[in-house]
């Protein structure tokens, strides 16, 4: 396979990945039957606008209001649910408003009223109303803490939500007796509703957890009103049915990039959608899957995609760490692994678009990348060392862009063996 033509390969599965999880294409058939009473609309995430717009386009004739927020330029015009935007992935005083007005708009409404939460991926940060006794500005501190700890994400949202008034069912809890019905886009390995944009509509099933070892590990940074919270003896879980409907998943976005290559007469090899880690730990394994599936045949002889999802982790090292996301680090520690490896590409990106707080989805890896590098005088292993990826994909015009896609079923990553 010539490279222009594994390129575009990837790219098109990249596309379709993202394509399974368009609201507009994919919301209408989970919507509830309209109720007798109101429909009010809420909802956090980076597809939170596009999932009301998809709300609105599919019920033009019901009396419903409401409110959503999103990412900074991830808006799309509605007419009947009122669009915000705040901050991601570190909270700002918008989203802390957003919250308010969410949680304003499901008070006092009855039995025969219904609730429709629009989550995604995002909405953790975007939906910033802290309890009682934490400040934004605590907020913020511990959620810059997390994002630089290494943790987990599954540890990170146990943190978010202990600290939230919204998050861990809250919000559901303060739309009562009204019925809640919950629309989600998943981000998160397994697919937990807990975890997806920390669960404001389901119960908290570690809402007893003991996280005192997040603490110790977060450090005397940790604001002291946090602190104080997260090391208190926690509340008794919440407990309450609820209607979690999931529209989209990592694993539906995978299989669709599966079919682009089965048709381009590619075998491809799903290895998982929760995959987590460190980024550049994962692509050193990755590329040592690609060159046994092109020198032994195995786990399955080329031509072969290995496709997975999941979200990795980037520790950083260094004091004064350059620009770049996890999947431009996995793509560089990857490249770095390779070696020049003949006949392997690959594309690694993020489904919302953002690889992390730049302006690209991810990047895209080449038999030449690093001749291609050496000749522009770039140096690939210092650049991994100082997480500074983006500079340098950007210089070989290997960045993946495709701007906001408003959807978000987390990272993608595909391994060609031509």
């Amino acid at each position: 396979m010539e490279g222009s033509q594994a390129r575009s390969l990837l790219h098109e599965m990249f596309r379709a990945a993202i394509g399974s999880a368009d609201p507009a294409q994919v919301l209408a058939r989970h919507l509830p039957e309209p109720p007798k009473g109101r429909v009010i609309v809420v909802g956090a995430g980076k597809a939170a606008a596009a999932m009301a717009r998809a709300v609105e386009v599919a019920w033009p004739g019901v009396d419903l209001s409401g409110v959503v927020v999103t990412r900074y330029g991830h808006a799309v015009p509605t007419t009947r649910i009122a669009v915000m935007e705040a901050a991601h992935p570190v909270p700002d005083a918008q989203g802390e408003r957003a919250a308010d007005r969410i949680l304003a708009a499901v008070r006092g409404l009855g039995p025969d009223d219904l609730v429709l939460a629009l989550i995604s991926g995002g909405g953790s940060a975007l939906m910033a109303r802290p309890v009682d006794g934490v400040t934004l500005a605590d907020k913020i501190a511990v959620n810059r803490l997390l994002l630089t700890s290494g943790a987990p994400i599954s540890v990170m949202n146990q943190v978010r939500r202990r600290l939230s008034a919204v998050k861990g069912g809250k919000l559901a809890l303060a739309a009562a007796p009204a019925r809640v019905v919950t629309l989600a886009i998943s981000d998160v390995p397994g697919d937990d509703p807990g975890t997806i944009a920390s669960g404001p509509t389901v119960p908290d099933l570690t809402g007893d957890a003991d996280l005192s070892s997040i603490v110790r590990d977060l450090g005397a940074g940790l604001p002291e009103a946090a602190r104080r919270v997260l090391v208190a003896p926690p509340p008794t879980p919440s407990s309450f049915a609820f209607d979690y409907r999931l529209i989209a998943t990592p694993m539906m976005a995978l299989r669709a990039a599966a079919e682009v290559a089965e048709r381009a007469g590619v075998h491809p090899l799903i290895l998982g959608d929760a995959l987590e880690g460190e980024a550049r730990e994962l692509g050193r394994i990755m590329a040592g899957m690609a060159q046994s599936c092109r020198t032994h045949g195995l786990p399955r002889p080329a031509p072969v995609v290995l496709l997975s999802g999941g979200e990795t982790t980037v520790t950083l090292r260094t004091d004064t760490p350059g620009m770049g996301g996890r999947n431009t680090e996995f793509a560089l520690a990857l490249t770095l692994a390779l070696d020049g490896a003949a006949g392997i590409h690959a594309l690694a990106g993020d489904t919302d678009g953002i690889d992390g707080t730049e302006d690209a989805a991810g990047a895209l890896v080449a038999p030449d990348t690093l001749a291609r590098a050496a000749a522009a005088g770039l140096d690939p292993a210092a650049a991994l060392r100082r997480h500074d990826s983006y500079p340098l994909f950007a210089a070989l015009d290997d960045l993946v862009r495709t701007g906001p896609t408003l959807t978000n079923v987390n990272d993608f990553r595909a391994v060609l063996v031509a």
